[in-house]
């Protein structure tokens, strides 16, 4: 059952694979690929230019501001439950990490959309901007990072807490001096996935982030990622340029993704030296 299971994986994958380059197999035989990844979005200029590097510029950005923002938050949340706070206050965080998860990604857009963005606007700090959805999409990483580095801490094992703990030292030095930067390519690992989680993410970016096609020149101009884009442009003629820019941005995430993922299998399993010796 479970090979079956993995083969239908595989082939899923396969497919999706498949058809993103079928899509795309024209733009390379054209020689529209690269132009179209480096170009404007003016589809309405004369001739019409159907470029996506805004949204690639705007895909990274938010990412990257939303892992900065959570993998910071992450690290005290994991701290408080290994190293500060007693075991029924640290149970009920790492509770509320898990119930996070269950949420819908909907919720937290209506919910920034409901508060946040008012507070931003009459804040003078923007309203439907990079910065509105980069702290949205903070919140919805954040149980992604916190409890892949919490599984890196729990691998650590017993043994280490035991012996910091006959050397007398306090359960927050065991984890700022020992668990921690044991726990290095977990940390690693929880903020790559972070990372893909805000990249890959639709919802929010079309809820909060406002949608404008351009280079934002700060935190309070909109962007367009390139999961919003395909969201948007998903409706017009597959013959059209504009779908053929959807076949480009769904091709690149596809490659992205799988880079980042090759990159998180070199990192190793997130277990503990001595047991991988073991092995």
């Amino acid at each position: 059952m479970s090979r079956l299971a993995s083969l239908l994986v595989v082939l899923g994958v396969a497919g999706v694979a498949a058809f993103l380059v079928a899509s795309a197999l024209p733009l390379f035989a054209s020689g529209e690929f690269f132009e179209i990844l480096l170009g404007r979005w003016r589809p309405y200029a004369s001739p019409g230019e159907f470029g996506i590097a805004p949204m690639i510029v705007g895909t990274i950005l938010l990412a990257a501001t939303a892992t900065l923002l959570a993998a910071p938050a992450a690290i005290g949340l994991v701290a408080f439950a290994h190293g500060i706070a007693p075991r029924p206050l640290a149970r009920l965080a790492m509770a509320s990490v898990h119930f996070m998860t269950g949420i819908p990604t909907v919720l937290y857009g209506f919910v920034s959309v409901s508060l946040l963005v008012p507070f931003l606007r009459n804040a003078g700090a923007g309203g439907f901007s990079l910065l509105g959805a980069g702290l949205t999409l903070a919140a919805l990483v954040l149980p992604t990072i916190t409890l892949t580095l919490h599984s890196r801490i729990e691998a650590t094992g017993l043994e280490v807490r035991l012996d910091c703990a006959a050397l007398g030292m306090r359960p927050a030095d065991t984890f700022l001096r020992v668990l921690l930067p044991r726990s290095g390519p977990g940390l690693l690992s929880a903020t790559l996935l972070g990372f893909c989680r805000a990249a890959g993410d639709t919802v929010v970016a079309l809820m909060v982030a406002g949608n404008a096609p351009q280079f934002p020149s700060s935190y309070l101009d909109s962007v367009r990622t390139l999961t919003a884009h395909i969201a948007l442009v998903l409706s017009t003629d597959w013959s059209s340029p504009e779908f053929r820019s959807i076949a480009a941005a769904g091709l690149l995430l596809f490659v992205f993704n799988t880079a980042l993922t090759a990159a998180l299998r070199r990192l190793g399993p997130a277990e503990p030296p001595h047991v991988r010796e073991l092995r």
